[in-house]
């Protein structure tokens, strides 16, 4: 039986019900939490993190992968006490979201080191939790090229996950060549790794996407509901007809298999205002409705939300 390790401890892969793939339950740079602009207490942002899980809950959510990275806001604990009052099952990270937010201690640190940091939180647990991570975070830094300290963490990312057997998850898809060429010289298959934000405002133009699906990667549609119709849209919104058609190209072009949704959406940001009025459940509230509007059948809109991340998140070694 496939297992997936959750915060709360390993469980069948079965278990996991409709997955969020790519969110945040806090997100913010290095430095944040000693912002005195944006800082919350812990209460201010239960206050604003349990009604979003509780809907996300009700709403038919089983489980919120939070790919928020070593080095920006990540708070296991805090995770663990979010998951057993609201009954949603939430996937930690190891890694980076990028070389540019990893401080100096591990920005100097050689790949073997990475490496066995990302295996221990893996196997062992994160801090003195006693939770273990259950995905990899690797990302291309601000610039849009992957910087040798990018490819040191994706090479370590790639060691750990073929020891460990957790899948990666990438922060943006452009500058997919050296990436793919790190992980196979790694000996890690390509369906191991989700390729995110293929999606955003930024770069969507820029990437790759039917390459990385001919090479065997998967591709994240993971930043929905950041749309240019918004009041006040960040500067990586895009159309929401552009996102969507974009998103049925592969759907409905052959690849619903390797390809996996979400919102990259704060429960409580961290250091920034965030966007108002995105939450997770926008899966629920626009992007499941669009779907079948387009003409998705249930047994595919099955497969990119629950049997597609149960696949990926398991556990394979």
């Amino acid at each position: 039986m496939s297992k997936v390790n959750t915060v709360l401890g390993t469980i069948p892969a079965e278990e996991l019900g409709l997955v969020a793939i790519h969110e945040h339950i806090g997100y913010g740079m290095p430095g944040s939490e000693l912002d005195t602009t944006w800082w919350k207490t812990p209460e201010q942002r239960y206050e604003e993190t349990v009604p979003k899980l509780r809907a996300f809950h009700e709403n038919g959510g089983g489980t919120f992968v939070d790919a928020t990275g070593i080095c920006n806001g990540r708070d296991v604990d805090y995770y663990k006490s979010l998951s057993a009052k609201t009954g949603v099952h939430i996937v930690a990270c190891t890694g980076f979201v990028g070389g540019d937010t990893a401080l100096p201690h591990f920005a100097n640190a050689p790949v073997e080191y990475l490496a066995a940091q990302f295996i221990h939180e893996i196997t062992v647990g994160i801090g003195a939790t006693g939770a273990k991570a259950g995905v990899i975070k690797v990302g291309v830094s601000r610039g849009g090229r992957m910087t040798e300290l990018d490819k040191r963490i994706y090479r370590a990312a790639a060691r750990a996950a073929v020891q460990t057997g957790v899948p990666i998850l990438t922060h943006l898809a452009i500058d997919a060549e050296p990436a793919i060429a790190i992980f196979r010289e790694e000996g890690l298959p390509l369906d191991r790794v989700l390729f995110g934000h293929v999606d955003d405002g930024v770069n969507a133009e820029k990437t790759q996407d039917t390459w990385i699906v001919e090479q065997g990667g998967r591709l994240g549609f993971d930043t929905f509901g950041y749309e240019t119709e918004l009041p006040d849209p960040p500067f990586w919104a895009r159309p929401r007809n552009k996102r969507l058609e974009h998103f049925l190209r592969f759907v409905q072009g052959g690849h619903a298999d390797q390809v996996l949704a979400s919102a990259d959406a704060n429960c409580s940001p961290l250091g920034w205002p965030g966007v108002k009025g995105h939450t997770v459940n926008y899966i629920f509230e626009q992007l499941i409705p669009d779907l079948r509007k387009a003409g998705v059948d249930e047994e595919t809109i099955t497969k990119i939300f629950v049997e597609s991340p149960a696949d990926f998140l398991s556990i394979k070694n």
